[in-house]
């Protein structure tokens, strides 16, 4: 048999079964103000019993929830999605319009209202050799972006004070204006949305929390990347404004041509050069590759521009495994200066083979 393990929610908020919205409403601000986290600090007990209280406002302040619980009781809510609260943030945002009501501004806490936003992305343009961009590389980059300031932690003020709360807009960092029945509600104009006034600013990062700062970034370069591929670093780029997550950083790959190697897709092409003798009677010779020398064998009569491939011998595939080829093409070179002795060995060969010369 399971047992129900949690408090009643109408005990919790010590009100009867029958109570009203309004009734249960101010019960739940009652306790709400009793236990809040920033008026018991470092007290456990007292934040459990605030997110108890939470969490049976939220049933019981819904109708349909309120209806499921009286019910089936807790069971009863486990088909709705509903699980409490993660945590006391949690509650801040699913109740800001009630600790607005308690406390002013948004529960209490000495948060900025203006919102979070991300850093900015930074990009960085490098130049890698080819063989690097073959075999893949890692690099270690310097990169200027702003962080929290040092100095004052990321308060804006001098070190020693701290900022204080808008005179004007009571650190919620809105006003607002009634008219009648209507109320509408601006930034404020004097702390600009922040809900605070520095009135020292820190002398580093002149008051905005955040300076300008030097990082080394560990980049990695994979096997087979090409010039224009762009890689991304999240969480490289600068940090966000009020909390904001940070941006990424976007690295712009430039590859250096290689002297003698060329590259279409995966593989490599390049070209040799082999003597008329050569390619008459076969020969074999070492042809440069990404990987050193290797032989090749040069067939019995090859004629200029015959294709040769090495499989495998390319550059590694960036998704998936394996390389591309190496391409071979073979230029015949004529020689333009002989001596007297190969000069009248060609033209005994000439009249041999029936053809005529000068």
């Amino acid at each position: 048999m399971i047992t129900d393990m949690k408090n009643d929610y109408y005990q919790v908020l010590g009100v009867e079964k029958n109570a009203s919205p309004e009734d249960i409403k101010k019960c739940y601000r009652k306790l709400a103000m009793q236990y809040h986290p920033d008026r018991n600090p470092g007290n456990k007990e007292a934040e459990e019993r605030f997110k108890e209280a939470a969490e049976a406002y939220e049933v019981l302040s819904d109708d349909s929830k309120r209806q499921i619980y009286d019910r089936y009781g807790h069971e009863g809510l486990n088909g709705t999605g509903f699980r409490g609260f993660s945590g006391v943030d949690d509650i801040f945002s699913s109740f800001s319009d009630i600790f607005g009501d308690i406390f002013g501004f948004g529960g209490g806490r000495s948060r900025s209202r203006t919102a979070a936003r991300p850093g900015a992305d930074l990009r960085y343009d490098m130049a890698i050799s080819f063989m690097e961009a073959a075999f893949g590389t890692l690099k270690e980059i310097e990169v200027v972006k702003y962080e929290t300031c040092q100095d004052c932690k990321g308060l804006g003020a001098a070190p020693g004070t701290t900022p204080e709360p808008c005179t004007r807009c009571k650190g919620r960092g809105q006003i607002t204006q009634t008219n009648g029945f209507f109320s509408v509600s601006t930034t404020c104009p004097q702390c600009r949305g922040e809900g605070q006034i520095i009135s020292d600013p820190c002398h580093t990062c002149r008051g905005s929390g955040r300076s300008k700062t030097k990082k080394n970034v560990s980049v990695k370069i994979p096997a087979g990347v090409e010039a224009g591929s762009r890689l991304r670093l999240r969480g490289e780029g600068e940090q966000g404004d009020h909390g904001g997550p940070y941006g990424d950083l976007y690295v712009f790959i430039d590859v250096h041509p290689h002297e003698f190697f060329q590259r279409t897709g995966d593989d490599v092409i390049c070209r040799i050069s082999i003597s008329f003798i050569q390619a008459a009677l076969g020969a074999t010779v070492e042809v440069p590759t990404l990987d050193g020398k290797e032989k090749l064998k040069i067939p019995r009569g090859t004629q200029p521009g015959k294709i040769f491939r090495l499989k495998g011998r390319g550059v590694a595939h960036l998704r998936g495994y394996g390389r591309g080829d190496q391409i071979i093409e073979t230029v015949v070179v004529i020689p333009s200066d002989m001596n007297r002795k190969q000069e009248a060995l060609l033209k005994e060969y000439a009249k041999l083979s029936g053809d005529a010369v000068d």
